[in-house]
């Protein structure tokens, strides 16, 4: 099997006209994801490399590049003497840590975006925020892939408008929107998070600080409450 075979349930990418190895190394990551996204790995699964390799007609290598991207998100673990396992899920009590966390964190970076955020960066929120607003249809991980994407950009460029970049980089290594979609997701949550995002634009756009953090503040106190129906019965 070489890494320019097709990779089943993979997707096919821009079409763009990149080298096959390129394209090859992005669907089997892909595929990989969504497999753990849906939960069609389940947790504390071991990863066999050949075995997935076989699956997806492919080469290991590709494979061993998918696995450790997929380490570095925090969606599966490598042991010693064991290999690559499917990382637990969040439990509520982690799930409430890292609102904490956020909660701390983010409403500060949006105030501070509201005071120092360029017209640029406003404009490349704005554009962010327009493409959240396309219907989904479906639940699956292919379905939200884009608005997930949509989602931590949003959030990761007012961290970055903020000037800390303290604040911006223990934001991304949190990977927060990777954790809590692979949680739970419905479509329905997709347009009640891009109204919120818009309230937090609005105030960045009035250069209204104390708006901006009230809103973000809103915002992760109702996604933390949307997420936590992952628990109920």
């Amino acid at each position: 099997m070489s890494d320019s075979a097709p990779v089943t349930g993979a997707s096919s990418g821009s079409g763009s006209a990149e080298p096959a190895k390129i394209s090859i190394r992005e669907s089997v990551f892909q595929a990989l994801k969504a497999r753990l996204m849906d939960h069609d790995l389940e947790p504390g699964t071991k990863l066999s490399i050949d075995g997935l390799a076989r699956e997806l007609d492919v080469s290991q290598t590709p494979v061993r590049e998918a696995l450790a991207r997929c380490e570095s998100e925090g969606l599966v673990v490598r042991r010693p003497n064991t290999g690559y396992l499917v990382a637990p899920l969040l439990d509520r009590a982690a799930l409430d840590d890292l609102y904490d966390v956020r909660l701390l964190l983010e409403p500060s970076a949006a105030a501070r975006a509201a005071r120092y955020a360029t017209a640029a960066e406003v404009t490349a929120m704005r554009g962010s925020l327009e493409q959240m607003m396309s219907p989904l249809v479906g639940d699956t991980y292919e379905a939200y892939r884009g608005f997930a994407e949509l989602d931590a950009l949003f959030h990761n460029a007012i961290a970055e408008a903020s000037r800390s970049p303290l604040i911006a980089d223990t934001l991304r290594r949190f990977r927060a929107h990777t954790h809590g979609y692979r949680l739970y997701f419905r479509h329905g949550i997709a347009s009640h998070a891009a109204d919120e995002h818009r309230a937090v634009l609005d105030a960045i756009c009035r250069n209204d600080p104390e708006a901006a953090a009230s809103a973000m503040t809103a915002h992760l106190e109702a996604s933390r409450s949307r997420l936590t129906s992952a628990y109920k019965a």
